[in-house]
Formats: C-alpha cells, sequence, structure tokens
C-alpha cells in the first residue's frame, strides 16, 4: 500500500473509532474501507480485529474507577464471552467470504429493530433488578453475540449494547462502558486465534491499532461528558444510517449476482 492509502485508512480509522465507542459497528465501516483498498477479506478481518482490540482497551480507561462498569454481573459476561469468541474466531476459518455481506445486513436490521422496541431504555437508573427471564435472556445474548464478535464484530458492540440496555436495564452509559471491557475479551481471542492462523498484517495493523487507541480514549471521554439522552441519540442516528447503507448494497450486490433475464452474462 502507497503511504497516502495508509493516510487514509488511519484517518478514517480515527474518525470511526471516536464515533463507534458510543453506538459500536466499528467494523461496518473498517473493514467495507479495507476491502476496497484491496484487501483479502479474511486477512481485512483479522488485522481490524487487532486494531479493535486496542481500540476497546482505549475505550476503557476513561471508565475506569468512575463506578460504571457493571462488576457485578462482569465474571460470567467475561467467561461466556472467552467461550463463544473462539467458536466465532473458528468460523471465519470455515465460512466462505461472500457470505460475509449477508450477516452484516441481518445483524444491522437485527440492530435496527432491537433499538425501536423501547426508546425510552437506557435513560435513567432502572429501579430493582430486572425479571429473571430477561436476566437470562441477557447471558444467552452475551454467549450468542460473542460467537458472531469473535468471527467478524461488525455490530457486534452495537447489538450487545442494545441488549443490556433492555435486558439488564442498564443506562445507556454503562451499557457502553460494560460492552468496551467485554469487546476486550472477545477481540484479543480473536486475535490470538488469527496470529496463529498468520493472517494479519502487522505492518498496517499497528499503525491503525495505534489510531484506533487514540479514537477510543476520546470517544470514552466523549461519552462521560454526554448525558444518555444524548448517547441514545448518537446510537440511533448512526444504526440508523448503517441500516440503510447495509441494505443498499446488500440490493446492489444481490442485483449484480442475479441480472435481468434479458441481461446475457459474459462467458
Amino acid at each position: 500500500m502507497t503511504f497516502l492509502q495508509i493516510l487514509i485508512l488511519t484517518a478514517i480509522f480515527l474518525a470511526a473509532s471516536i464515533i463507534s465507542v458510543i453506538s459500536g459497528s466499528t467494523s461496518l465501516i473498517t473493514v467495507p474501507v479495507m476491502l476496497a483498498f484491496g484487501i483479502e477479506p479474511h486477512v481485512a478481518i483479522a488485522t481490524n480485529m487487532l486494531g479493535l482490540t486496542v481500540m476497546s482497551f482505549g475505550a476503557t480507561l476513561p471508565f475506569v474507577g468512575k463506578g460504571i462498569i457493571d462488576t457485578q454481573r462482569l465474571p460470567l459476561l467475561i467467561t461466556l464471552t472467552l467461550i463463544s469468541s473462539v467458536l466465532g474466531a473458528l468460523l471465519v476459518l470455515i465460512v466462505p467470504s461472500r457470505s460475509m455481506p449477508l450477516i452484516i445486513s441481518i445483524a444491522m436490521i437485527a440492530v435496527a429493530i432491537f433499538s425501536s422496541l423501547k426508546k425510552e431504555a437506557g435513560l435513567v437508573p432502572a429501579e430493582g433488578k430486572p425479571p429473571r427471564m430477561a436476566e437470562l435472556l441477557g447471558y444467552v445474548a452475551t454467549f450468542i453475540l460473542g460467537i458472531y464478535g469473535g468471527f467478524f464484530s461488525g455490530g457486534y458492540v452495537t447489538l450487545l449494547t442494545a441488549a443490556y440496555v433492555l435486558l439488564f436495564r442498564m443506562t445507556f452509559i454503562q451499557a457502553i462502558a460494560t460492552t468496551k471491557l467485554i469487546n476486550i475479551v472477545s477481540s484479543l481471542i480473536a486475535t490470538v486465534i488469527f496470529a496463529h492462523q498468520g493472517i494479519i498484517d502487522y505492518g498496517l495493523g499497528l499503525v491503525l491499532s495505534f489510531a484506533m487507541f487514540v479514537g477510543g480514549v476520546i470517544g470514552g471521554q466523549l461519552s462521560l461528558q454526554l448525558s444518555n439522552l444524548w448517547l441514545q441519540r448518537i446510537y440511533l442516528t448512526v444504526i440508523a444510517i448503517l441500516t440503510v447503507i447495509t441494505l443498499r448494497n446488500a440490493q446492489q450486490r444481490n442485483q449484480s449476482m442475479h441480472p435481468p433475464h434479458w441481461v446475457t452474462p459474459w462467458v
């Protein structure tokens, strides 16, 4: 890659990291950009996962010692994430690259549905504990989403944030802080597996990781300064934009794969 291309990627990764601390979905921006620059899909996913690990660490730092992270549920959440992330990372080595755009589109549609169910959730601290069934579903969601997080991570934290707000009744700032710490675990496990398989571009990955670390720290500090209402507004706005983009891209890919019957494909 040329110096200019690396500079452009660095700027995009920095901006995406700042916003995605609140909204999640970093990989829905960064991975397609890497693919557009000609990076092979599996290498793009693996290299991006290295950057996500470093970004999540940077994004978690501003929340440490603030009493925002849900430490009571954290041990079980981390254990479930460890197991499921291993399963997800192994899927990358099995699932064909062409199936990834479909997974991205489905993930963003799910995010939009989850986020529109209860818009008042996450604005104020909930009184009392959530129902036992909701608590159980929160842990189930952590495991299932952990598989997807280890596999690709595009929309993983976005979905996890929605699940924690709706099921664990966390405020947005609590969900954002907790999911950033959990994402360190998910991304790190996947990164280790990808490193073992030798599919990480370390030269590019280290440069982008630095940009994402800086973006994560800035995004975390920004989150602490905003109210839960503004965090919700940013979260829902980004989800709406990414949902439209992924649906449009999915439609274009479908049309290119299935041209009208009067079009004779080249052979």
